[in-house]
């Protein structure tokens, strides 16, 4: 009981702090540049062709 009441000060003082808080603003989705979309391209073809080179190598003959 006693440490309830030790605690009891703190959580009066952090308690009102969350009622404070804003409100949940939802994040606006930018458009994709011309350079993600080519940089995406540019991922995308490395990992075709590591996925060729990977079945060439381990590919049975």
């Amino acid at each position: 009981m006693k440490r309830i009441l030790a605690i009891a000060p703190y959580l009066a003082l952090t308690l009102p702090t969350t009622a404070l808080a804003e409100a949940f603003e939802r994040p606006i989705p930018q458009p994709q540049t011309h350079v993600a979309e080519f940089w995406f391209l540019v991922g995308s073809v490395a990992l075709v062709l590591s996925l060729v080179a990977v079945q060439m190598l381990v590919s049975r003959r």
